[in-house]
């Protein structure tokens, strides 16, 4: 995990996904690995590409009437424990501290790897009668899970996300908000980070610990591995028995609320740098990218510099007072042709490239990350800067989701055939998502799992069509369902 990087360049992704991957975060400065086994360091750019996506996904959270809140990071053993399908599917992750203030603990303290059982120890003190629902509660904040595999942003020791969890009265109102926030996040992460998906509920061996349904929104990354990108869980009253959470109805009988889990986490970074970048680099949605334009003044002569950095700053001056968030390079000693190649590698979406023929015609060049070689540049008048930027930005967002889903589409197959299915999982990187047919029997599926390490990633809802035979078994399925290798 130290092993030093290639300053100019990384490796390219159809020789090496991974090695591009990892090499990319590090070139780019988004993060860097920490002195402890499987965490990172978010670096300004990387933190601040977090803060963007937070930001607007806080804001359509809170739309449906969640309000943030804060829970401890430190859970008593004893609160797992009580729910068995939780404490079973956690096992494997969870980091317990013994030992505190130099003494040996009375009992041991859990390192969340979730919230759900002291957020609903909390609702049993705050849930008494009908008037007290639904609940709604968001939490933006840091998880633990002792992962042995890690790998920066999909899979790390210690990661930040967001959980939400509501209480309600009746089990509609519960399934109503998680299939609301599965829309939350389809729409977030296709409309803002530029990410297609493929949303629906998943299997029965894929549902989250202590969840009657889980739901999920999935990626179809370049490498042919599906990303899962968001859940949405109906609770049930799993945990409303468990944690003793009871109100009084309208008739004034005792009752189990019914509850929702949902969350989505940096796990989208890695979506982002995986759907959009290149060989050059990162490809960052105008959305989210930390630094939306850069203008890059050029000069050779001495005499040259003063006229060409006055209308290179005015330029920003107007982007920035036009709302983007705008850099301006006046860095020495390193040519223009750095200077582009260490936007690129950045991901920055455009930049404004301003020399003295350029004032002297009263216009600027501006480049596009999208688009590569000459197709990607244009030239706009100094008056008209700010217009033609936002204009192109919106271009660049929408194009980004054009190109993500042409891969995705293409690389998304329908099969009949098990042997064919078999055979295409077997090819390393091509896998892809398959959509086949599936009578859901959880012996089927682990048919398809073991021998061909593909998971069911989505069944998608409202299916209408008149079914055939199940790809594993040949008996009769009504569903289709869609399988990959995953992350």
């Amino acid at each position: 995990m130290t092993e030093k990087i290639d300053e100019k360049k990384v490796t390219p992704r159809s020789q090496d996904f991974a090695a591009w991957y990892n090499e990319l975060i590090i070139r780019a400065e988004l993060a860097d690995y920490s002195p402890v086994r499987g965490c990172i360091v978010f670096r300004p750019d990387g933190f601040a590409i977090w803060e963007n996506l937070r930001d607007e996904l806080d804001r359509r959270i809170k739309q449906t009437g969640a309000r943030n809140a804060y829970f401890p990071l430190f859970i008593p053993q004893s609160f797992l424990q009580k729910e068995a399908e939780h404490v079973e599917g956690f096992a494997p992750e969870v980091a317990v501290v013994t030992h505190a203030g130099g003494k040996e603990l009375e009992e041991p303290l859990i390192i969340r790897p979730t919230s759900e059982t002291i957020i609903h120890y909390m609702f049993a003190q705050w849930i008494h009668s009908h008037r007290d629902l639904p609940l709604m509660i968001n939490q933006w904040c840091n998880v633990v899970r002792w992962e042995m595999r890690t790998r920066p942003f999909l899979r790390t020791s210690e990661f930040l996300w967001q959980e939400g969890h509501t209480a309600h009265v009746t089990r509609d109102e519960a399934e109503r908000e998680t299939l609301t926030m599965l829309e939350v996040y389809r729409s977030f992460v296709e409309d803002y980070l530029a990410v297609p998906l493929i949303a629906g509920r998943k299997s029965a061996a894929e549902r989250f610990p202590g969840a009657e349904e889980t739901y999920a929104i999935e990626s179809l990354m370049p490498d042919g591995r599906a990303l899962q990108c968001g859940t949405s869980h109906y609770l049930g009253q799993n945990f409303a028995r468990a944690f003793e959470i009871r109100f009084l109805d309208e008739n004034n009988e005792l009752q189990h609320p019914h509850q929702t889990s949902w969350g989505v986490s940096t796990r989208l970074l890695g979506a982002i740098v995986m759907s959009h970048g290149d060989d050059q680099g990162l490809r960052l949605p105008p959305s989210v990218a930390s630094m939306q334009v850069v203008v890059v003044p050029i000069w050779r002569k001495p005499g040259e510099a003063e006229r060409v950095l006055s209308t290179s700053r005015e330029v920003a001056g107007k982007l920035a007072e036009a709302g983007l968030r705008v850099t301006h390079d006046e860095r020495e000693g390193v040519t223009p042709g750095f200077k582009f190649n260490d936007w690129e590698m950045r991901g920055i979406p455009l930049r404004i490239e301003i020399g003295p023929r350029d004032v002297a015609a009263g216009e600027v060049v501006l480049a596009r990350r999208d688009i590569a070689g000459p197709a990607g540049k244009s030239k706009a008048p100094l008056a008209e800067v700010a217009p033609r930027v936002e204009s192109i930005l919106e271009q660049i967002q929408l194009n980004l989701y054009r190109q993500a889903k042409a891969a995705a589409d293409s690389n998304t197959r329908q099969f009949d055939d098990y042997a064919k299915l078999c055979a295409q999982m077997a090819e390393e990187g091509s896998g892809g998502f398959a959509e086949v047919y599936w009578c859901g029997n959880p012996a089927c599926e682990t048919k398809i799992r073991e021998e061909t390490r593909a998971t069911c990633r989505a069944i998608p809802l409202n299916q209408h069509q008149e079914g055939g035979p199940c790809i594993a078994c040949g008996q009769p399925a009504i569903e289709r369902a869609f399988f990959a290798r995953a992350y």
